[in-house]
């Protein structure tokens, strides 16, 4: 299981790159296929400043909620170059960031360390 102290950095680091993807990537066209991962990316950023585990700033949500969130979010970006229809033109990237994220969301403590039982 991953701690929430780990979690917590890897979102900051994912929520970075995908805002960035697109450009990093070669992807940007300025449709759905770039503003999806940007778009995750901010909520990612957003969720990991507002969990109550080490690395949250407003400590506003439960890790519980948060990884709930995390396999809504990661199924979505997995998923969402063929709900979207821009497969053809790009889908590596949103499905290995989709599944990376669910997987952090699936195995991932629920608590953090110092949380009180």
């Amino acid at each position: 299981m991953i701690p929430t102290s780990v979690h917590g950095i890897m979102d900051y680091l994912t929520a970075i790159l995908l805002i960035a993807s697109p450009w990093i990537f070669n992807f940007y066209r300025g449709g759905a296929e770039s503003w999806v991962p940007i778009g995750v990316g901010v909520v990612v950023l957003v969720q990991a400043l507002m969990t109550r585990n080490e690395t949250g700033a407003v400590k506003v949500f439960p890790m519980s909620a948060h990884l709930m969130s995390d396999i809504a979010i990661g199924l979505f970006l997995a998923m969402s170059p063929w709900l979207l229809f821009f497969h053809e033109y790009v889908w590596q990237p949103h499905l290995i960031f989709g599944l990376l994220i669910l997987g952090l969301g699936i195995l991932t403590r629920m608590r953090p360390a110092n949380a009180a039982r």
